[in-house]
């Protein structure tokens, strides 16, 4: 994999049409798949949303749940339904955009996979941008104690579109940036060295692309997980009262609340992290799929 360099074959700058789309219809495709397990794992999401909101055990989360009722139990759904649809476009299109523009601009002897990251990390960038105003109605939506004063979907979006963007729509950015930026870099840079390592043991094609991105999302979530919990923490509240103070306050009062307890901040952590594996390792099996039947 070392030897491998940016000039090898799927690498090489494309000008077809056919060939530079090609990443975000595959990536388009995957994920829309997977989002039937969005749909059907959204109750276990929200519970572990809870846990990390107000630190609470499972038994606890999920009596809040059934206590708001049948009716309110998808309520938040759309966003990520939504982003879901999308991720894989722009995830695996503008990282596919992003290496071949970039492959003449950087050394021969560079190491396919660290351009891979590269361009993982600038697509991250991109990504929070564009999907942090839906991770934001998201979380407030979840937010039980927002059920009373903000309704419905519509008028989260008006409050928020009230608001400084700061506060509003681009409330945690950083955070944000940070954690797909990361997360991306190394989803990219593993992906393929762990399927091919996989591959020359004898997996099926499937399933080494399914075990390389279960098991690469295992490894991006886990250290990564601190900064999901700040930014839900962050976005679910609206107004001065509830979006006091910025990144460093709100890092240091999230570890106040924890006991300044690691455990305790990874609480619901397994949850979350098996989903992203199975979600992750469905849309990377259909996605190289798709690919090499192109």
């Amino acid at each position: 994999m070392g030897q491998e360099t940016v000039n090898d074959g799927d690498a090489a700058t494309d000008t077809s049409s056919a060939t530079r789309f090609r990443s975000y219809l595959h990536g388009g495709t995957s994920s829309l798949v997977s989002t039937l397990t969005t749909i059907a794992t959204f109750p276990l999401y929200k519970t572990v949303f809870r846990q990390q909101l107000h630190n609470t055990l499972v038994r606890e989360a999920v009596a809040q749940l059934y206590g708001e009722g049948l009716r309110k139990l998808y309520r938040g759904v759309a966003p990520p339904l939504l982003v879901r649809t999308l991720q894989g476009t722009l995830l695996f299109g503008v990282q596919d955009t992003l290496q071949r523009r970039s492959s003449n601009l950087v050394p021969e002897h560079l190491p396919r996979p660290l351009l891979q990251a590269a361009a993982g990390v600038g697509t991250g960038v991109v990504e929070a941008l564009v999907f942090t105003p839906f991770e934001r109605v998201q979380n407030v939506l979840q937010n039980g104690r927002n059920d009373r004063r903000l309704p419905t979907q519509w008028s989260v979006l008006v409050r928020l579109s009230s608001e400084p963007l700061a506060l509003g729509f681009y409330r945690a950015l950083l955070p944000i940036i940070a954690r797909n930026a990361l997360g991306s870099g190394l989803y990219f840079g593993l992906k393929n060295p762990v399927r091919d390592a996989l591959d020359r043991q004898g997996l099926s094609p499937m399933a080494s692309s399914f075990t390389s991105g279960a098991v690469n999302s295992l490894v991006i979530s886990l250290p990564l997980y601190p900064l999901s919990v700040l930014v839900a923490n962050m976005q679910a509240g609206v107004g001065q009262e509830d979006t006091r103070g910025g990144l460093k306050a709100s890092a240091r009062k999230l570890w106040a609340a924890r006991q300044r307890s690691v455990a305790l901040l990874y609480r619901g952590g397994s949850l979350v992290i098996l989903r992203s594996c199975v979600s992750w390792g469905i849309t990377t099996a259909i996605y190289d799929r798709l690919e090499r039947s192109s």
